[in-house]
């Protein structure tokens, strides 16, 4: 997370945790390669669930095709993995994520408290908390967080599009200091990624994770199939 209080950050370049993400499902792993099974890289919403309280964006294959490329831009994609939830601004881990560590690192030339996938500053951070209610600062937290702040930057209808324009990037830039401007460059004059890395990592993930919600689909509708008696299919729960 790229602000104008932050210094800077090099660009370098999980599981599912239970109960984390009511109405929502792990895809079938298939032949996914690039989105490791049972991580949070390929976890969607269920195809009925509608925005709560607890959860206001639910997460679809758009949405989570942009939150693992703001991960992949940020240096936290640690190949997909869940680990990449619990890192620091010059590549530690954080102990826990009962909280965002608001840590001050120094490395190289530069400093931030960055920290988390999308690497949240700290005052970032408590705005999404105030704005959103979310508690802690686990991957179901962080998600909902980096959707708020796309939202913020009026950037969620072109998400959820499903193509990263330059514009699009654009719209972000002043959010994830990786993300270029229309100039091609950081918003905030630190290492940013080229579009052209973005695109192709940001189509690469959205046809997988489209498959993988078009498999589990498949799945459900199989699986309200009765093939028992009339008098049991009429009767099952």
């Amino acid at each position: 997370m790229a602000t104008p209080a932050s210094i800077g950050r090099a660009v370098i370049c999980t599981t599912v945790f239970a109960g984390v993400l009511p109405c929502s499902f792990a895809a079938a792993p298939a032949s996914a390669s690039l989105l490791p099974p049972a991580s949070r890289s390929q976890l969607l919403s269920a195809p009925d669930a509608v925005p709560t309280m607890a959860i206001p964006y639910i997460i679809t294959p758009e949405r989570r095709a942009m939150l693992n490329t703001i991960r992949f831009a940020e240096g936290t994609w640690r190949g997909g993995l869940d680990v990449g939830y619990r890192v620091m601004f010059g590549g530690g881990l954080m102990p826990n994520m009962d909280r965002h560590p608001d840590r001050v690192i120094y490395s190289s030339r530069y400093a931030s408290a960055a920290a988390g996938a999308y690497q949240f500053m700290p005052f970032t951070w408590n705005l999404v908390q105030r704005s959103i209610g979310v508690r802690g600062f686990g991957p179901a937290a962080q998600d909902q967080g980096a959707l708020f702040l796309i939202e913020r930057r009026k950037a969620l209808p072109l998400t959820d599009a499903g193509n990263l324009t330059p514009n699009l990037t654009a719209l972000l830039a002043p959010e994830w200091a990786s993300f270029p401007t229309l100039a091609g460059r950081s918003f905030y004059g630190q290492p940013v990624m080229k579009y052209s890395r973005l695109k192709s990592f940001y189509n690469v993930n959205l046809v997988e994770l489209r498959r993988l919600r078009d498999q589990r689909r498949l799945d459900l509708s199989k699986s309200k199939v009765c093939t028992g008696s009339r008098i049991a299919c009429a009767t099952q729960l």
